[in-house]
């Protein structure tokens, strides 16, 4: 019997849960009128296609978020948790949970500087994507977004 709490049955389950409420009910879903940055992306192999938005404050903390699009639940999902984890949060941070989300993922390239002791919380629910890696790009559109929105890159990112 496997005594890792993170790797239980029953974590799992949790998990899978936990993305599913995600999808059926996405958070910050919706444009953000008043933003100050924004990205598209586009997941090609799946269909997923997403903007997201970001109101930055002076400070470069994230004061809002929220994005619109259709996708696959894990799409939506992790968008969902992304917008729901960053409001509140200084940019340097967001950057340190993307590096943590990339590497946890196993994205070939991600940045292998050390994402620093972050509690990924609910964002462990994105693990079992490793298992299916045509997922993985599902699961990272909204962080590549993210990325791109918070470093005012004007092209729309793909995950191919």
């Amino acid at each position: 019997m496997n005594t890792a709490f993170d790797n239980s049955d029953d974590m799992r389950d949790l998990y899978r849960e936990l993305i599913l409420d995600h999808a059926r009910n996405p958070r910050h879903f919706g444009k953000l009128d008043d933003a100050t940055h924004c990205a598209d992306g586009i997941n090609p192999l799946c269909g997923d296609k997403l903007r997201l938005y970001l109101r930055v404050n002076e400070d470069q903390s994230i004061a809002a978020a929220g994005f619109e699009g259709s996708g696959c639940a894990i799409s939506v999902a992790s968008a969902s948790l992304l917008t729901d984890l960053i409001i509140g949060l200084p940019s340097s941070q967001v950057q340190n949970y993307y590096n943590a989300v990339m590497q946890r993922l196993g994205v070939p390239g991600a940045d292998d500087a050390e994402p620093g002791s972050i509690d990924l919380g609910k964002l462990k629910a994105l693990d079992g994507v490793r298992e299916y890696p045509s997922r993985v790009k599902c699961a990272t559109l909204a962080w590549q977004a993210m990325n791109s929105a918070l470093d005012n890159q004007p092209t729309p990112v793909s995950t191919e």
